[in-house]
């Protein structure tokens, strides 16, 4: 088979989590580049109707689901709306969150805020799709965005600790290891992505505090920029990921490498 057709997602139905912005939503427009359909969820709705505006502006198929991923009884009804449109065929689990406070201040609900966004939600979204859709069928694709914090200390000077966060991202990459042993038997792929510093808003108030020093912090010099994450996707979810599950890749420029 051609690599072209290796990586072609034509009939396939995604859902992405977080979608709606940032990297979600540079995700969704990979997975969509590639011919899948593309589920949205998110907060926000009007966010999300920006979102598949955009999508259909480049002739890919999306839904907006608006769902509060932090509210663990609201990601079943999602999901099974989701599954109407589409057996779900491709999980992407982006909604996430950070805090930043060093650790004698961090605020105990923000740890719950944290853990239960970054890593429950991600719990329950895969238990609900598999369920439904990748068990019974025998197959799918679970991409989970983890961050290079999650594989290092991330104790930077000049910056407030981000330990709630790095801790839910370490777990993100164990949850990943963890599940695709399990469902390797159901010839379900899992992996999971570690982006580097890329500028969305979730890290506009870092990179405006730390300036050049993020890009500095990278062998190649640079943030991630609007299209750093589509190959690494496009493989990922594609039949030419096939012989990859349980594995964490950085996309960071090289900031594990050093």
């Amino acid at each position: 088979m051609s690599l072209r057709k290796l990586l072609d997602l034509s009939g396939r139905t995604a859902l992405v989590t977080g979608g709606s912005r940032g990297l979600g939503l540079q995700i969704a427009e990979a997975l969509g580049e590639m011919g899948a359909r593309v589920a949205l969820s998110a907060r926000k709705r009007e966010e999300l109707d920006a979102a598949c505006a955009r999508l259909k502006s480049m002739g890919i198929d999306s839904l907006p689901l608006a769902c509060d991923m932090s509210d663990a009884a609201a990601i079943a009804p999602m999901v099974e709306r989701a599954a109407s449109w589409g057996a779900i065929d491709i999980l992407v689990n982006n909604a996430g969150t950070t805090w930043g406070a060093d650790m004698l201040e961090h605020p105990f609900e923000a740890w719950n805020k944290v853990l239960e966004l970054n890593l429950t939600a991600m719990f329950v979204a895969s238990q609900e799709v598999g369920k439904r859709c990748m068990v019974p069928r025998r197959k799918g694709k679970v991409i989970n965005v983890a961050s290079v914090l999650g594989m290092v200390g991330g104790g930077d000077p000049g910056r407030p600790g981000t330990i709630g966060y790095n801790t839910s991202k370490g777990g993100v990459i164990s949850f990943t290891r963890s599940l695709a042993a399990e469902w390797a038997k159901h010839d379900i792929n899992v992996n999971a992505i570690a982006p580097g510093f890329f500028p969305t808003k979730m890290t506009k108030g870092l990179m405006e505090m730390m300036g050049d020093q993020v890009a500095r912090k990278a062998p190649l010099n640079r943030v991630g920029g609007p299209e750093d994450l589509k190959g690494i996707v496009a493989v990922l979810a594609s039949d030419a990921g096939a012989f990859i599950t349980g594995q964490t890749i950085a996309v960071d420029g090289g900031y594990t490498a050093v």
